[in-house]
């Protein structure tokens, strides 16, 4: 099942569980987790991408090792809302990773989230190669907090502490 609705992805996940968060670039892909609880995500690293057949071997047994119950990935649509080359090959790649994978995926618009990062990390003076080493991970972290977000909204509060 891949959506773009929260709502409908929240629906279609077996309760809180782990989620990643994928931010799919042309040469990696950054990689985040969220805890069960829904409460923190965490950058996890970045793969450098390869072949698609590949690539989604690696996706598959980081889901698995991560033991997640959702996928969100970043759409990277245009500033006016619309799809570009590139969204309509993330919309595929989260398409085959649904069906590879039986996870429910909800697709995230991304628009800000790599330039909020970089942004984050120029006023923390990293050098410019220790910024792109981290960019991605952390624009999949993004994304997944946002997701995280809206997705409690939609949940109410979990468990306490």
């Amino acid at each position: 099942m891949i959506t773009a609705d929260a709502a409908a992805f929240a629906a279609a996940l077996p309760g809180r569980g782990r989620l990643a968060g994928l931010d799919v670039g042309t040469r990696t892909i950054g990689l985040a987790t969220a805890t069960a609880d829904w409460r923190h995500a965490t950058a996890r690293g970045t793969l450098a991408r390869t072949r698609p057949a590949a690539d989604r071997a690696r996706l598959l047994a980081f889901l698995q090792a991560e033991g997640v119950a959702g996928v969100v990935v970043g759409l990277p649509l245009k500033l006016d809302g619309s799809d570009s080359d590139r969204t309509r090959s993330v919309r595929a790649q989260a398409h085959n990773l649904a069906a590879a994978s039986g996870l429910p995926v909800l697709l995230w618009d991304e628009r800000w989230s790599t330039l909020a990062v970089e942004r984050v990390l120029h006023a923390a003076r990293l050098s410019r190669a220790r910024r792109a080493r981290a960019v991605d991970a952390l624009a999949a972290q993004w994304i997944l907090e946002g997701a995280l977000r809206r997705l409690t909204e939609l949940a109410g509060p979990g468990p306490g502490p």
